[in-house]
């Protein structure tokens, strides 16, 4: 392996070294558009990145070494300069018209901005065969408002209705006049008074007109509404009616089985109401939130009186199908883990848009040619109604949520032990605006059982009182719950984004109040069903933030940190085992396989046989550039670095290495460095990444020599699906 690694690396230095420009290929009198840069000459407050893109030719964006692989064409056009063209990214070559054409785009654009008279001058730098491209702009004079004038139809209910409104106006005397903030304005006014019924209102009723010359330097702004639009003549007037709502009808297809009282229910446009834009919109929300749509048409026909009819037409979407993930991951060791799953839903189980969602999951350890194995199954069912059980659906105007019924059933052999888990949970999930999502479990229950402990295992749990109360039997009745929050909810977001996720578990202390009442176990704690139960809370707080860029949005550098923390009391002595931290594995410290790093500098753990290294607390950072390649591969360059720690008990030995200090927190810090390959088929992402071990504090020698990155248990190969983070 290391031998075919060596000559991989020897043919790229000497490919490259043959090709060290990204110029070669350009024809005589060709030069390629290295940078462009736009700098303001007169303001420093203003952003010049807000104007690139009106340039009319970018350049790639910084470096790329595919520039390069582009540049390994031998200009003969066979099968090698078709492959390289296929992979590599060709240069943008310089066109001077360009650079007219975008000097035209920032005059136009400022003066929108309400910059009148901008002047933009380029400066053209050529080195050898390359063009930098300087765009320095002087911006033009800019007017303030000094008063407002407006002109309102006389006849009518309109006059009266907007006139009432006018103190959210955006646009006021002392501003600067600008074609973008009136544009805004009218939108912003015209949507207001589509609210209050005024139905084929727009902001193409609105006129502008500004004179700048009566008093130098201001702006005397009149704005008009008239009774026709921008596109029509005045012999086209006709009053601005109110509108109301007369016929409501649904029309679906014949095959799609659902309840009309669902349809009536979430429809919040009511016969003989006042047509509002909002009650539209607000039913398009909850229609479409059902998931059994495809598309939802809301259209409106005026009549000829002041009543409009309403038809929604929906197209049926598809209802049931199944979803299959699977993670995969190895090291020099020779131990591998396959997690896989698969998923059966239906999004209309009851004809009323009830989801059900039954998952079936693996999670399998071995090394070949040994017995010794570590198996994992479970199941679950989860069922999701469209309300907000018991409240009626009227008592929401906009989204409602939905209520959450779900059951799972966990069995895992281990060489150590065997682990039955039960687990249900009720409570509601939603979002807002669709960019805060909110799940809220006010009940959750697990009964957790143990069997068949190895009798060496059982030993040392009794010589430590932390795994001994992790590893118990035990009852856990509280109440939990997500609240994420981002800027992008698409799937595989293409543009810069940022989310945050706070998950929170709180455990045992409505239990805590019937203690005198418990039947007490030999360490005094109070049993439910002869089982202890579980008192705790636990959080984790993740953060993330991704940056986009590039040619077609081709590069990105996406960051993630990650803290949590879990503290039992009261009841227990320790978090149950279940509710532990672990890294490792295909999403966390990729240079170590899930549950073989730490806790703190602790060294691994014999009582497993299969590794199964976890804590009560855990820090994590990553930070992943991520690249176009060819056809659909994309590459990745990544570092993650983090581990879990214990936290003090009163009987934890002081010098105990998985205990978390402040004082040895840099040595205590797991950290690697890897590479990775992405096939994107856009609706699915299959992801290869290999980790490598540098900074292990398991080893008396934490630093790892890159000499020995590839070096048996110094890295780990991972198979997974969709980005780690």
């Amino acid at each position: 392996m290391r031998s075919g690694l060596r000559f991989i690396f020897l043919l790229t230095v000497i490919m490259m070294s043959a090709s060290c420009s990204t110029t070669r290929i350009l024809q005589d009198g060709e030069y390629r558009l290295r940078k462009n840069k736009i700098t303001i000459v007169n303001d420093k407050e203003f952003n010049p990145n807000q104007l690139n893109k009106y340039l009319k030719q970018n350049d790639n964006l910084g470096w790329s070494p595919f520039l390069y692989v582009y540049n390994w064409s031998n200009g003969k056009g066979g099968g090698w300069d078709k492959f390289v063209e296929k992979i590599g990214k060709a240069p943008v070559v310089y066109d001077p018209e360009q650079v007219d054409n975008s000097i035209s785009n920032i005059e136009n654009h400022l003066e929108y901005l309400g910059y009148y008279g901008s002047d933009v001058q380029s400066e053209i730098r050529v080195r050898k065969k390359m063009v930098n491209v300087t765009y320095n702009v002087t911006l033009g004079k800019r007017f303030q408002i000094k008063d407002i004038t407006l002109v309102l139809p006389e006849r009518g209910e309109f006059r009266e209705a907007f006139i009432s409104d006018t103190s959210a106006m955006g646009v006021r005397a002392g501003d600067f006049l600008a074609e973008q903030s009136l544009e805004t304005e009218s939108e912003t006014l015209a949507a207001s008074m589509r609210n209050k019924g005024f139905y084929d209102f727009s902001k193409n009723h609105f006129f502008f007109e500004a004179d700048t010359l009566t008093d130098p330097g201001y702006a005397l702004l009149e704005m008009k509404v008239e009774e026709y639009t921008r596109n029509e003549t005045p012999k086209d007037a006709g009053p601005i009616r109110r509108f109301f709502i007369d016929d409501v009808t649904f029309s679906y297809p014949k095959t799609l089985k659902i309840k009309q009282k669902v349809l009536r229910d979430l429809n919040t446009i009511i016969p003989g109401e006042v047509y509002s834009e909002d009650m539209v919109n607000s039913t398009y929300s909850r229609l479409s939130a059902l998931r059994v749509f495809s598309s939802v048409n809301i259209g409106m026909t005026p009549k000829d009186t002041n009543l409009i009819d309403c038809s929604i037409s929906l197209t049926q979407s598809k209802l049931q199908g199944f979803k299959v993930n699977l993670e995969a991951s190895t090291n020099s060791s020779g131990l591998f883990g396959i997690s896989p799953q698969i998923s059966y839903y239906h999004k209309n189980i009851f004809r009323g848009g009830e989801w059900l969602n039954l998952s079936f999951m693996g999670n399998f350890q071995f090394k070949f040619k040994d017995d010794i194995r570590s198996n994992e199954f479970g199941v679950s069912a989860g069922l999701s109604l469209p309300r907000f059980f018991p409240l009626s659906y009227r008592h929401f105007k906009g989204a409602i949520p939905r209520t959450d019924i779900n059951f799972s059933y966990n069995y895992q052999n281990r060489p150590e032990y065997t682990r039955n888990i039960l687990s249900t949970s009720y409570g509601y999930t939603g979002n807002v605006k669709n960019a805060f999502f909110y799940q809220v479990y006010p009940l959750q229950l697990n009964v957790v059982r143990l069997f068949d402990l190895d009798k060496d295992f059982y030993d040392n749990l009794a010589a430590d009182p932390f795994l001994r109360n992790a590893y118990q039997d035990h009852f856990d009745l509280g109440s939990g719950g997500t609240l994420y929050y981002t800027t992008n909810s698409a799937a595989i977001p293409t543009e810069t984004y940022f989310y945050s996720r706070l998950q929170l578990d709180i455990a045992g202390n409505l239990l805590r109040a019937f203690n005198p009442l418990m039947r007490k176990d030999a360490e005094g704690a109070g049993m439910i069903w002869n089982t202890p139960y579980s008192q705790y809370v636990r959080a984790e707080l993740t953060l993330g933030r991704t940056w986009v860029w590039g040619q077609n949005n081709g590069q990105s550098i996406a960051t993630r940190l990650l803290a949590g923390a879990g503290y039992a009391y009261g009841n227990s002595s320790a978090l149950p085992f279940e509710k532990h931290f672990y890294g490792g594995g295909a999403n966390s410290l990729r240079g170590w396989q899930a549950r073989t790093v730490g806790p703190g500098t602790s060294k691994m753990d014999d009582s497993f046989i299969i590794p199964n290294q976890t804590g009560d607390m855990k820090l994590e950072a990553n930070i992943e550039y991520r690249f176009d390649m060819f056809w659909k591969v994309a590459g990745a360059v990544f570092i993650d670095a983090g581990n879990v720690w214990t936290l003090r008990h009163k009987d934890t030995p002081d010098d105990d290495p998985a205990v978390f200090r402040w004082r040895n927190l840099g040595e205590s810090i797991a950290a690697n460095w890897g590479t990775g390959l992405r096939l994107d088929f856009g609706f699915l992402l299959l992801r290869f990444d290999l980790g490598m071990k540098i900074h292990d504090p398991a080893r008396e020698q934490k630093w790892v020599n890159p000499g020995k990155w590839l070096k048996r248990d110094n890295f780990a190969l991972h198979f997974g699906v969709g980005y780690p983070f």
